[in-house]
């Protein structure tokens, strides 16, 4: 899709991802530190599958599941992070600034 500037229709157009990267930065945050609590609550049944194999087994599969789940949880948080940011650079904040005349514009809805 071809930004044009909706006062001079110059096609010299940078966009602005402040939102996006901000959002997609605090829900990778978010989304790992639930991922690994939720990994750690979880972590009973990986211990519980490594008691098959003695006491290493028991601090792997908890370790394990705690570090797969905090890795997971981050990558969902920040695609919703981005996803949220990059609607909110869309149409809410001024983030496309006209190269040739400053003019500062939203994408239309």
């Amino acid at each position: 899709m071809s930004l044009q500037c909706p006062r001079c229709n110059s096609p010299k157009i940078a966009s602005f991802h402040r939102a996006m990267k901000i959002a997609a930065a605090v829900g990778a945050v978010g989304g790992a530190a639930r991922g690994a609590s939720a990994a750690l609550a979880g972590g009973q049944i990986g211990a519980t599958v490594g008691a098959f194999a003695g006491p290493f087994g028991i601090t792997l599969g908890s370790i394990s599941g705690a570090i797969l789940g905090g890795l997971v949880g981050g990558v969902g948080g920040c695609a919703l992070g981005a996803q949220l940011g990059d609607k909110l650079d869309r149409h809410v904040l001024a983030n496309n600034l006209c190269l040739a005349c400053n003019h500062r514009f939203n994408l239309p809805v």
